[in-house]
């Protein structure tokens, strides 16, 4: 296993950025019948004073009658650190600049970037360009 980068230029250098093919969607849950039956399909979940909130493929929130618009999930390659600074803030921000909406999840090893399905590709180019001005 590599270990985790904290310098901001390594990472954004390393980043990589894959496209899933696969649509998200965030979702929330109230029903505790739905929750339940929405967590086995989870990628992930994060509990708010408000409740649950889940992120679940696409067409498991449709056909829950789950009305969610598509995300596309692109996953940052880099074995960026918890405490490393800058990438979140460079992905985003770049994104930003192109009018681009940007929902960041990071987890222990990635960084994954959730964008409107729609704008994927779009999204996908503008992170490989910046990953390529910080060689």
């Amino acid at each position: 296993m590599t270990q985790p980068i904290s310098d901001t230029a390594a990472m954004i250098a390393g980043m990589d950025p894959v496209l899933d093919a696969r649509w998200w969607s965030f979702v929330g849950g109230e029903d505790p019948d739905v929750v339940f039956q929405l967590m086995g399909h989870a990628l992930a979940t994060f509990r708010e004073e408000e409740g649950l909130s889940l992120i679940v493929p696409h067409e498991v929130a449709l056909a829950n009658e789950i009305e969610a618009d598509p995300y596309s999930r692109i996953t940052l390659q880099v074995h960026s650190a918890l405490a490393g600074v800058g990438l979140t803030a460079a992905v985003s921000g770049a994104l930003a600049e192109a009018g681009i909406c940007c929902n960041m999840v990071a987890a222990l090893r990635h960084d994954h970037a959730f964008v409107p399905a729609e704008r994927a590709d779009e999204a996908l180019a503008l992170l490989k360009k910046l990953q390529h001005s910080a060689r």
